[in-house]
């Protein structure tokens, strides 16, 4: 992997830079951020995302992504803009080109240490997933993980702005839609496959009627023990 960072690090250097009407015309994400970290002497650049802080019941789940500068898929945007097709359309071809490390926080974890504390950790883990760690990470939000093996720089509003960052909200996204498709089976009667977890009308009657499952997140309302019994 270091011998394939510095060449993709070169590769990056060698390609001629936009011109001013080409910037002035640029829309969504760009390589700009890890272009001029790479012309600093870094190796190769991750950028960190997450999917999964707001719904009532599943995982967190992140994902670290470094892509080849000579391979950039077309189309990389914040998962949230694109629509569930094109999403994983871009997965096959980030995880066909890029380097990619993916890991979650269960929803026991994000109770015991906060949806922060868990989205740091999960975060934390997806760097370790890729295995050597990039020279520097580009951090989606306001937040660096603590004890990373790498220098991290906090983006706000970075899968808008870096296409690395962009790219990790994707495999995010699409992995953790995919394990609540295949939740739902087990878990009938909460539609997990129609609103991965999201406070739908639909769930919270399913909660209403059926109680939590070991997915949801009990620190989360309306599921905290101290609001429901309130509400008896």
């Amino acid at each position: 992997m270091r011998e394939s960072c510095r060449n993709m690090a070169r590769r990056s250097s060698d390609s001629p830079a936009p011109s001013k009407g080409q910037a002035a015309r640029a829309v969504g994400p760009d390589f700009t951020r890890e272009d001029r970290l790479l012309g600093s002497g870094a190796r190769c650049v991750a950028g960190i995302d997450e999917a999964g802080r707001g719904p009532l019941a599943g995982p967190v789940v992140a994902a670290a992504v470094i892509l080849d500068p000579s391979r950039l898929p077309q189309g990389l945007d914040d998962s949230k803009k694109l629509e569930r097709a094109e999403r994983e359309r871009l997965f096959g071809e980030i995880v066909a080109s890029a380097w990619v490390g993916i890991a979650s926080a269960s929803a026991r974890e994000i109770d015991v240490l906060n949806i922060r504390g868990a989205t740091l950790l999960a975060m934390r883990r997806a760097l370790h997933a890729l295995g050597d760690p990039p020279c520097h990470v580009l951090i989606d939000g306001r937040d660096v993980p603590p004890r990373l093996r790498c220098p991290g720089t906090a983006v706000i509003g970075g899968d808008a702005l870096s296409l690395s960052i962009a790219a990790a909200s994707i495999v995010a996204k699409v992995t953790r839609d995919r394990m609540m498709h295949r939740a739902c089976p087990t878990y009938a009667g909460y539609g997990f496959s129609r609103h991965v977890g999201y406070a739908t009308a639909e769930h919270l009657s399913a909660i209403a009627r059926l109680g939590p499952t070991p997915l949801h997140r009990m620190s989360f309302r309306p599921l905290r023990p101290d609001l429901l019994d309130a509400a008896e």
